[in-house]
């Protein structure tokens, strides 16, 4: 095999076994998956499974950040051609509901799942984990805001309004999965649009 071939090779291994930790994980929380059982879901060894990644908490890691790059691809990215503003923040969360409703995890939302998980386990996960929030929740600010500008007030503080957002899809996340209200997606659709003020 040449060089270039040993690493396209490796990296589509890195790959498989990253997909597979974010679906194991998404199911059993990142503290329950262990490197053993994904092995065996994969019919590798231990050695092979950790080593591309160089520890258990470095592939751990590298879940997370897929699990932010599928988050993003999914909700963020179609959106990039549209400028700031009203329309943009419609789409979003009509984007953002959808991601909820059809998710691509087994367990529904991971980051979602993963701060229930880590919001009280200091260490360098939740630390990776809090800075992706806390920029998403840096992005929704934003979104609101420019939404605002183009809405006769008065309006709530956009960081009020980003946080009512961040907690109806925590709440519509769980409706979807532990209660599995298939009329959960538009409750929350209605509801996020007059939290952000978009009924108007």
């Amino acid at each position: 095999m040449s060089p270039r071939n040993s690493v396209a090779e490796a990296e589509r291994t890195r790959t498989r076994i990253v997909r597979a930790a974010v679906d194991e994980a998404s199911r059993l929380g990142l503290e329950g998956l262990t490197v053993g059982s994904l092995a065996q879901r994969l019919g590798m060894s231990k050695a092979g499974l950790v080593g591309p990644f160089g520890s258990r908490e470095k592939l751990l890691e590298a879940a997370l950040e897929h699990s932010g790059t599928i988050f993003r691809s999914a909700v963020t990215e179609p959106l990039a051609d549209l400028p700031p503003g009203r329309s943009r923040l419609e789409r979003l969360i009509t984007a953002w509901v959808d991601y909820l409703a059809d998710c691509p995890f087994p367990g529904g939302c991971f980051v979602t799942a993963a701060s229930s998980e880590l919001d009280g386990r200091p260490g360098p996960l939740r630390d990776r984990l809090r800075d992706a929030v806390g920029a998403w929740r840096e992005r929704l600010v934003a979104e609101v805001a420019a939404a605002q500008a183009e809405t006769p007030g008065p309006h709530r503080p956009p960081e009020e309004v980003a946080t009512t957002l961040i907690g109806l899809s925590m709440a519509v996340n769980q409706e979807i999965q532990l209660l599995e209200d298939s009329s959960a997606p538009a409750r929350a659709r209605s509801a996020m649009r007059h939290a952000a003020g978009l009924d108007r």
